[in-house]
């Protein structure tokens, strides 16, 4: 019962990022590498830094989704089988506000609704870790009204409370085989929520830079009824009851410096050092409501470390309709050695981005990216023993509509 890992666990994805944590917010962001900590990026800058915000001069809105395209190979060190994901394209979207109360207003309104978790990982019938998961469903959605305000000329700042919720399904075998020779399985459920927030400041000491520092808090995301079904042989029901659990999992804080510089009128570069506090992923722990010999309450090591990622991105305006966007970002993982898992095989990566924008009917624009990222992790999990090396590959094509008034 301790993969039930997965149950939480891809409330933050487990295709882009670090550890579980995505980064697809913001198509003018995307193409830049997902830098924007220090550039008033429209309405999508109250998720990157709500200080920023305050000097978008007008009222902003934009709607967006990302189509993400994932694929893992596993290769089983044991005996050299082949495993693959089949996991159907997933699509986050966002949708962003952002409002003056009047033409010399420097307060700014924002409401920002986002699902940057949302996916499903499905793998083969029968591959060697069908025992850790063979599916899991993921859906969620946060929320985060905000308010920015420049308090001078080059200087402002911006907070904005966090919602999350999210809906997840998590199915996988059981080393319990029926008289017919399949095998056992269980299906996990249920929604969890959290609270937060995420606040910044922007500072403008010169025409040609700028300079962001945003944090966003940790948010608990708390189980506090699912349900487990089981599906064993009869003879096994009081051993294996159907009934509901409780648990939790800390999406880690993050602290962003960013800078900006536009050395000119068409060209803008961005720079963006994330610090994730991924230490706080110690351990996973399941209360489970029927306990029997075969169903414990369990505490389960994850023991994760503290990482960063770098993010380097580039825009330049070819006239008044187009904009083009290229990035590129390194992240370090968080998943020690041992720690592995099928729904986070994750590692040190490099992710390449590219992206247009085509402005139309003076308030229109629409905004294009892509990205791409492929990774490979040799690892034997100390809980599961599953042994063997995970080969990634994502590409993630995204588009956006904004309706500048």
């Amino acid at each position: 019962m301790r993969s039930l890992l997965a149950l939480i666990l891809v409330i933050s994805g487990f295709t882009y990022g670090q550890g579980y944590q995505v980064n697809l917010q913001g198509q003018v962001q995307q193409g830049m590498g997902s830098a924007g900590a220090a550039l008033p990026n429209g309405a999508s800058s109250l998720f990157y830094n709500p200080g920023a915000s305050a000097f978008v001069d007008h009222n902003d809105v934009e709607l967006g989704a990302t189509a993400v395209f994932g694929n893992v190979l596993f290769t089983d060190a044991n005996n050299g089988e082949n495993w693959r994901t089949n996991s159907p394209v997933g699509t986050p979207f966002a949708a962003y506000g952002l409002f003056k109360p009047s033409d010399s207003s420097k307060l700014r309104l924002g409401i920002a609704v986002y699902t940057p978790f949302g996916s499903t990982v499905s793998y083969e019938d029968g591959w060697t870790g069908r025992f850790a998961l063979t599916r899991l469903e993921l859906m969620s959605i946060f929320t985060q009204p905000t308010v920015s305000f420049q308090i001078t000329n080059n200087l402002s700042l911006g907070a904005g409370i966090v919602y999350s919720y999210g809906k997840v399904n998590l199915q996988r075998d059981l080393p319990i085989s029926f008289a017919n020779g399949d095998y056992s399985n269980v299906e996990l459920s249920g929604t969890g929520h959290g609270f937060g927030f995420n606040t910044g400041i922007y500072y403008k000491p010169i025409d040609v830079l700028s300079l962001g520092l945003s944090y966003r808090s940790e948010i608990s995301m708390s189980v506090d009824d699912g349900l487990a079904t089981f599906n064993v042989p009869e003879a096994l029901n009081e051993n294996f009851p159907d009934g509901s659990f409780a648990s939790a999992l800390p999406l880690p804080q993050v602290v962003t410096f960013g800078v900006g510089v536009t050395p000119n009128e068409k060209l803008t570069v961005a720079f963006d050092a994330n610090y994730v506090g991924w230490s706080a992923y110690d351990t996973l722990a399941f209360d489970y409501e029927n306990n029997t010999e075969s169903l414990d309450d369990t505490k389960s090591a994850r023991s994760y470390k503290n990482a960063v990622a770098a993010r380097l991105g580039a825009q330049y305006i070819l006239n008044e309709a187009f904009q083009f966007r290229l990035g590129f970002s390194y992240a370090v993982t968080p998943v020690q050695d041992g720690y592995v898992t099928p729904e986070t095989p994750d590692n040190n990566r490099l992710s390449y981005t590219a992206g247009f924008g085509y402005s139309f009917l003076d308030k229109f624009r629409v905004d294009a990216s892509l990205l791409f990222t492929k990774l490979e992790r040799t690892d034997t999990n100390l809980e599961t023993n599953l042994r063997g090396t995970f080969k990634t590959i994502v590409f993630a094509p995204g588009l956006s509509l904004n309706y500048a008034f």
